[in-house]
């Protein structure tokens, strides 16, 4: 599934979005598990520092 979103955002309008990937920490049982999201390209920077 992850090729075909990646594959939809390399055409047109997609190119302006990017599909980013973190790990969380779950504070109820220690676990960790990744968070994906798609967003604009300009924010990519921004989003990393204030999570």
């Amino acid at each position: 599934m992850a090729k075909k979103v990646v594959a939809t955002l390399q055409k047109g309008a997609g190119k302006s979005y990017s599909k980013v990937i973190r790990m969380v920490k779950s504070e109820k049982t220690g676990a960790y598990k990744f968070v994906e999201e798609i967003i604009p390209n300009d924010i990519v920077a921004d989003y990393f520092k204030n999570k």
